[in-house]
């Protein structure tokens, strides 16, 4: 008799879930917000972020509970579904926080005067539009992401009104989005 040992290994750790600070597995981590920027390292949406070690930003953190009390995070309990809508929900929030942006915010953020606040920030500033532009599509591809596992795992996706809400206020301000049209 042979044993498949990868996918023994696999059947016995399918519905665990894996701590990132201390390596623990249970079936429930705990997830909250903290700025602390050692936390970085334990944020699922900061994996690629290139200077961790002095970021101040809020963001979601997903450990086990022990840790989670050693850090200090305010947290809740959570499965693996709990802990994609609250990525999900996290990267909406990016997503709004950019067309807010884009909509108006620039216009405080450059200073524009007056005369100049019908235009448009690619108009007004290139190179600023590209490095918002850029941050949207990244948060865009990532939303998608979080919006395929859904799909994978037959689960519910959280607020499904709010892609074509979103879809149809980018379109209307002239940009292009991955999420359809």
């Amino acid at each position: 008799m042979q044993i498949d040992w990868g996918r023994t290994i696999n059947d016995i750790f399918a519905d665990k879930l894996t701590c990132p600070r201390c390596g623990g597995f249970d079936y429930q981590l705990f997830a909250g917000y903290t700025r602390l920027p050692e936390a970085a390292d334990y944020a699922p949406r900061c994996r690629d972020c290139a200077d961790k070690s002095s970021c101040d930003a809020r963001k979601l953190v997903v450990i086990c509970e022990r840790c989670a009390q050693e850090l200090r995070l305010r947290a809740r309990p959570v499965d693996e579904e709990g802990m994609m809508v609250m990525l999900l929900s996290d990267c909406r929030r990016e997503l709004e926080d950019s067309l807010d942006y884009l909509t108006d915010g620039w216009l405080e953020d450059l200073d524009v005067p007056p005369e100049e606040m019908e235009g448009r920030l690619e108009e007004y500033d290139p190179e600023v539009f590209a490095e918002e532009d850029a941050w949207r599509r990244r948060l865009e591809e990532e939303y998608l992401q979080f919006h395929r596992w859904f799909r994978e795992h037959v689960k519910r996706i959280p607020d499904p009104g709010w892609r074509s809400e979103y879809v149809d206020e980018i379109v209307s301000l002239g940009y292009t989005t991955l999420l359809g049209d």
